[in-house]
């Protein structure tokens, strides 16, 4: 696996929310506690942490932006840190041997249909946000879900990183294969700018190759995508 494989946490500057059509990304240092492991403590790098939980049974970790706020978390109860105590044994869990941990997931969020919608995408090893937008007016969750892996493979082209992406939609995977976002959605004045951004991720990949294989996430066999919003 490159160097550029194995760097995973990224963090989009604020002038820069849709990468899919202009801005910079940069790294940023993550500090990552382990509260279950093979030696509990604090880690500098995914490459010290991973050693920690990789193979230990409900492993419990999380990546923070700051050693001080790594070191309260380190001293306070784990379970504060997630918003469930199911999605922290979904964190956990990521134990099949058919999972890249070295991967983004996104997923879609929509109340309505149409609706609020908003999208996010998350790495599957750590668990945490990479990037998120919305919610927006007038769309759909097909539409979240097609505009989620777009940004996830212009983010990761910007990194020269070639790892997967993981979606849950059957229909966004093969719109984005075919480079046309084929909602029956119609436009109105509400939803304007979200079809602006679908025409703009369709340029994208109509003028970018990408070598990340873009992967359906078996939730039968694997429980709830990472990026999952939690609100079934």
């Amino acid at each position: 696996m490159s160097k550029s494989q194995k760097k995973r946490t990224f963090t989009l500057q604020k002038k820069s929310i849709y990468p899919f059509f202009e801005g910079n990304v940069m790294a940023k240092q993550k500090f990552y506690v382990v509260w279950q492991g093979k030696k509990p403590g604090i880690y500098t790098s995914w490459k010290t942490c991973e050693a920690q939980v990789s193979g230990f049974e409900n492993a419990l970790y999380k990546a923070f932006d700051s050693m001080e706020e790594a070191e309260k978390a380190f001293r306070d109860n784990p379970w504060k840190y997630f918003k469930t105590h199911k999605k922290a044994s979904q964190n956990a869990s990521l134990s099949s041997p058919n999972i890249i941990k070295e991967s983004i997931a996104v997923d879609a969020a929509c109340s309505g249909n149409p609706g609020k919608m908003e999208y996010r995408g998350v790495d599957v090893a750590t668990g945490e946000e990479i990037f998120h937008l919305g919610p927006l007016e007038g769309g759909t969750n097909n539409i979240g879900e097609f505009l989620g892996i777009v940004h996830a493979l212009a983010l990761l082209k910007q990194q020269n990183s070639k790892i997967p992406v993981y979606s849950d939609s059957v229909n966004a995977i093969k719109w984005v294969k075919n480079k046309k976002c084929n909602t029956k959605l119609k436009p109105t004045r509400k939803n304007m700018y979200i079809f602006e951004l679908i025409s703009r991720a369709e340029k994208w990949l109509t003028e970018n190759d990408y070598p990340n294989p873009v992967i359906k996430w078996e939730t039968d066999k694997w429980g709830e995508i990472p990026a999952d919003f939690g609100r079934k």
